[in-house]
């Protein structure tokens, strides 16, 4: 038996058919994304040994301390995005490179985990015969933003496996940090306007592959 959502999986607003159950619904869902993937990288980076005396900066859970705003915009573009980017102090680390890849890593898999949650939550709600669009939401939109983090540009996680090995203050490291979240942007910006898929068309087929793993049923339509 196969599964039809209330909205496609990935979800990307339309500016030309703004529906708000579908608007809020991905709001609250993108924000509950940032919210869940920075907090993630927090908690994974503070058990690996950069422990801080002032922690309110890390674990405040309020999504909007850690907006990004650049990472907000791909949301509204792509259907994706990222939170603000988190000070992790590697010379805490017993195994620096190590421990950072997965510190990043952890953000990802924190939305992952989200996801897995609402979409316990959907079937509940699916055999209540209650309406579970709003959280068949969040499982799309963190799938998605787990799935896109495997770009390798800057902020996302994925970067972490080429950026840990370049000396933080060198020229290289800055540029791809100041570049890489305009050049994510414009690689979007440019599937929208184009019409041609340049990335999406790969990665898209895993997000609803993932998607359909955590509803328990293929997703058709």
């Amino acid at each position: 038996m196969s599964a039809r959502g209330p909205w496609p999986i990935p979800f990307v607003l339309d500016p030309h058919n703004l529906m708000l159950d579908a608007t809020v619904s991905f709001v609250v869902s993108a924000l509950l994304a940032i919210m869940i993937n920075a907090e993630g990288q927090a908690w994974v980076s503070t058990m690996l040994g950069d422990v801080r005396e002032g922690v309110k900066d890390r674990f405040h859970f309020n999504a909007f301390l850690h907006l990004d705003i650049t990472g907000s915009i791909c949301y509204l573009v792509a259907g994706f995005g990222w939170p603000k980017y988190l000070d992790i102090n590697a010379s805490k680390f017993k195994y620096p490179e190590l421990y950072m890849v997965l510190s990043r890593a952890a953000g990802p898999v924190a939305n992952l985990l989200m996801a897995s949650v609402a979409a316990t939550l959907v079937f509940v709600m699916d055999f209540l015969d209650m309406d579970p669009r709003v959280f068949f939401m969040v499982v799309g939109v963190n799938v998605t933003t787990a799935v896109y983090s495997l770009i390798p540009i800057p902020p996302l996680a994925a970067s972490s496996l080429l950026t840990v090995w370049i000396p933080p203050d060198s020229f290289l490291r800055k540029f791809l940090f100041f570049a890489g979240p305009f050049l994510i942007v414009a690689i979007f910006l440019a599937e929208r306007i184009t019409g041609e898929g340049l990335i999406s068309p790969y990665l898209d087929p895993l997000v609803r592959q993932i998607t359909s793993l955590f509803i328990g049923k293929p997703l058709v339509g």
